[in-house]
């Protein structure tokens, strides 16, 4: 999808020093997204906590195999 968006530039100049070596802005913001996107599904995952009931007998290493 292509779009236009105004950045902070000191923002956009920090992100590339902490981002490990991406070299363009648009691989930076895929990451930024990528990243925003995991960190959110995985704080969904966090508020089930104590919700799910696991049965006692299930055996998850039989299931590895």
């Amino acid at each position: 999808m292509r779009t236009n968006i105004v950045i902070d530039d000191e923002l956009m100049e920090e992100a590339f020093n902490v981002s490990g070596g991406v070299s363009t802005k648009k691989e930076l913001v895929e990451l930024a997204l990528r990243e925003f996107v995991d960190t959110r599904k995985r704080r969904d995952l966090r508020e089930l906590r104590g919700r799910v009931a696991f049965a006692d007998e299930y055996d998850y290493k039989s299931m590895r195999q």
